[in-house]
């Protein structure tokens, strides 16, 4: 029988604890490790908020650069070529930085790093500042 004491007196209605408190035991030495890990601080370098801008009354229209799976992109929904690209961000970077209008990439899934890598260096050479990133659902 498997609650039975052996001395035929019934059966033991003691619960064993012992595999409770070895489980208690392992946790309050994981907790007691990994508790100082928890508590060492990171220094983090924050952009600070810089109080001589002042965000224009009627901000401009963000631009949609679309890349599709092939690579092609799309201004506005309008098809160009990494040239014209270069050109569009170039026309925009001209503008003054309350006056710059944000490009908001959408690239595809599928879409190769390097492209959009060689999309977000060409607006850093231009000195554009404001780029967002969105997916097909416009979020």
């Amino acid at each position: 029988m498997a609650f039975s004491t052996g001395s035929g007196k019934g059966p033991m209605a003691d619960i064993n604890v012992t595999p409770l408190v070895d489980v208690m035991l392992v946790l309050l030495i994981i907790f007691m490790i990994t508790a100082p890990i928890l508590t060492h601080k990171i220094k983090i370098d924050l952009p600070q908020p810089n109080p001589n801008i002042i965000p224009p009354s009627n901000p401009p229209e963000p631009i949609h650069l679309k890349i599709d799976q092939t690579g092609a992109f799309y201004w506005n929904d309008t098809p160009v070529d990494e040239a014209q690209l270069k050109t569009q961000i170039a026309v925009i970077a001209t503008k003054s930085e309350a006056d710059q209008p944000e490009v908001q990439i959408d690239a595809a899934d599928q879409v190769s790093y390097q492209v959009v890598a060689r999309v977000l260096a060409d607006a850093k050479s231009y000195g554009l500042n404001k780029i967002g990133f969105t997916d097909s659902n416009g979020q």
